[in-house]
């Protein structure tokens, strides 16, 4: 089953409350599309009321459909030429404090498409974000809304969509025309998936930790889809198990659960590596970053070990890509109040090379560097500046990548200095003020991380002179 989209493939991580460092439940993904350069922006849609009428539109399909009259406001990151590629507005937090990331590309079986084929004029996930955050108020009522847009228009794609709010993580996955399941991750524990389907045993009995389209018990008996004697495995059931999964996909899996299990000794191409993880470890937003940027870091399958075999660098696809468009990690945090709660954490080039800068989602407005990006390069715009940062430090990688680590080390510091001390002056405000404040502190560290990159880059260029192929050695007395 081929997809003719600008999404190719991604990885997903989720994080239940009480399995992080300090309360807050997280949802993150890299955004890997087909094409290493489809320029993004990051953008702010918005609250709309009494706006009647209103319409979304699909650029891939054609798909269209009325829209609530009455809509919370919602950042996005969508495709520059969106008319070409489709919106695809991957991520954002809604003014209720509701998370959403759409989508990861997920592939159900032959098996079960053959009963319930994809829907070619159905919702398409371009525009799955913009159907969907504007108008929930908690997590389960955006999987209930997703749910409902499904069995009305029909999908045609399969897909896995994370959604969360204070207290609930959801993933969801889409796998026929009409077929999806969604369970919640457990407080005290994690999740990563990379684009195939990942629940497991399925409790038709727990509504509180499961919800599933309507029929779709009876779709598989009737369709005799169920492969296993006892249980309901959503996995065996609709999903792959095929060569591209053991090679693309479920090694993807097996780092990021070594990475926070590495007590476990598991098979990088096992196809029951578990969906549902625990580890005594807390996971902090650092951690999902590392992985998220990763690829197989200190072992055999690293592409960037001078010591590995050249069949074992290039067996595995890693976790962060050139064609990582964005990566982001959507906090919401308990131990602050619900006005500043919200933070995304947006990394716009390379995760592995460049940093994750936080943006407090109760904004009136992004950056111009962040919500104008150009088709072509472009060194004032984020995403051209971070994606040629990248380019530089791996075009390098020997030489380079240790300052780079040191320069990620040093960012990670500001942004905590500055989130801690955002905080602590957000208590100062309220309302339209407080949204105002912290505009003015969003634009404030864009400009800092702006400035420290310059400086990097020149601290890069000049180092990169003295590593000339193009150099003699003569005696200092010539």
């Amino acid at each position: 089953m081929k997809k003719n989209h600008l999404d190719d493939a991604c990885t997903t991580i989720l994080v239940g409350k009480n399995a992080s460092i300090d309360g807050s439940t997280m949802i993150a993904r890299n955004d890997d599309t087909f094409f290493a350069v489809a320029p993004h922006s990051f953008v702010l849609n918005p609250a709309v009321k009494g706006e009647k009428g209103r319409t979304v539109k699909s650029w891939l399909n054609g798909f269209e459909s009325e829209v609530p009259e009455n809509g919370y406001k919602w950042p996005a990151v969508p495709n520059v030429d969106y008319k070409k590629f489709g919106y695809y507005d991957e991520s954002g937090i809604n003014g209720a404090n509701v998370a959403m990331s759409a989508t990861e590309s997920t592939y159900g079986n032959e098996r079960a498409l053959a009963f319930d084929p994809l829907e070619k004029d159905g919702m398409d996930e371009d525009v799955i974000v913009r159907m969907v955050l504007p108008y929930v108020d908690s997590a389960r009522g955006a999987v209930e809304r997703t749910g409902e847009l499904i069995k009305k228009f029909g999908s045609p794609a399969g897909n896995s969509v994370l959604f969360s709010d204070k207290d609930d993580v959801w993933y969801m996955e889409i796998v026929t025309g009409h077929h999806w399941v969604a369970q919640r991750i457990p407080d005290d524990s994690y999740a990563v998936c990379a684009n195939r389907v990942s629940i497991q045993q399925v409790d038709f009995n727990k509504p509180d930790e499961f919800m599933w389209s309507e029929g779709i018990q009876e779709f598989v008996e009737e369709n005799h889809l169920n492969t296993d004697k006892t249980g309901w495995n959503f996995r065996h059931i609709f999903g792959t198990d095929n060569l591209k999964d053991r090679h693309y996909n479920t090694p993807r899996v097996w780092f990021g659960q070594k990475y926070f299990n590495p007590e476990i000794k598991q098979d990088p191409e096992d196809g029951e590596l578990p969906f549902i993880m625990k580890t005594d470890h807390k996971i902090s937003v650092d951690d999902i970053e590392y992985v998220l940027g990763s690829h197989y870091n200190e072992t055999p399958f690293d592409p960037f070990s001078p010591y590995a075999d050249d069949d074992d660098k290039h067996r595995y696809r890693p976790i962060g890509l050139n064609r990582t468009q964005n990566s982001h990690v959507l906090q919401i945090r308990n131990d602050v109040p619900e006005e500043y709660a919200a933070i995304m954490w947006l990394c716009i080039g390379y995760p592995t090379f460049t940093p994750y800068i936080p943006f407090y989602t109760n904004m009136n407005e992004t950056d111009p560097s962040y919500n104008d990006a150009s088709l072509k390069f472009n060194f004032k715009d984020a995403y051209w500046m971070y994606k040629a940062l990248s380019v530089l430090v791996e075009s390098n990688y020997t030489e380079f990548i240790q300052d780079d680590i040191d320069f990620l080390t040093d960012a990670r510091q500001t942004f905590r200095a500055y989130v801690a001390e955002t905080d602590k002056l957000a208590k100062n405000y309220s309302g339209d003020e407080l949204t105002e404040f912290l505009t003015n502190r969003n634009q404030k560290i864009v400009k800092e991380m702006q400035d420290k990159t310059h400086e990097f880059f020149g601290e890069l260029y000049t180092k990169g002179i003295n590593l000339s192929k193009l150099t003699f050695n003569m005696d200092a007395n010539l």
